[in-house]
């Protein structure tokens, strides 16, 4: 159960569509991470050599540029969305988590923060599913 009345929508302070993009290079980078490079050896167009970056993918580097070019709020809605899919925050604490995002966000690199914790993505989109959004549903 929500802590919003249905016809009250939260400010996200973050657009789906950005979150989306965060979400799917996220996964995009695990996805290569767990590939094995003696798979990837043994026949070129097999599943795990397409998963190994090539330099037209979105790197850990670009990703790290994306984060940081987003404006405070949004990086603090990130942490804070972040948070909500872990459970460290309920829906109804938004503002709550969002203060103390923005707190934390001062101190440290923010691109660090988030691709430190595992399984970012899904954290993501479950902190968005949290509020009755979802980011499959956005267009890409």
């Amino acid at each position: 159960m929500s802590g919003f009345p249905d016809d009250e929508e939260v400010d996200l302070g973050i657009s789906l569509a950005t979150v989306a993009t965060v979400v799917d290079h996220v996964r995009a980078l695990q996805g290569k991470e767990e590939t094995e490079p003696e798979q990837v050896d043994e026949d070129a167009n097999s599943e795990a050599a397409l998963l190994q970056e090539t330099p037209d993918d979105m790197t850990e580097a670009t990703l790290r540029v994306f984060i940081g070019e987003l404006n405070e709020d949004e990086q603090a809605s990130l942490i804070a969305l972040a948070w909500v899919g872990r459970g460290d925050h309920g829906p109804e604490e938004w503002e709550e988590a969002l203060a103390l995002a923005a707190e934390r966000n001062e101190a440290r690199d923010v691109a660090d923060y988030l691709l430190a914790m595992d399984n970012l993505g899904d954290l993501l989109a479950e902190g968005v599913a949290a509020f009755g959004l979802s980011i499959e549903d956005v267009e890409r």
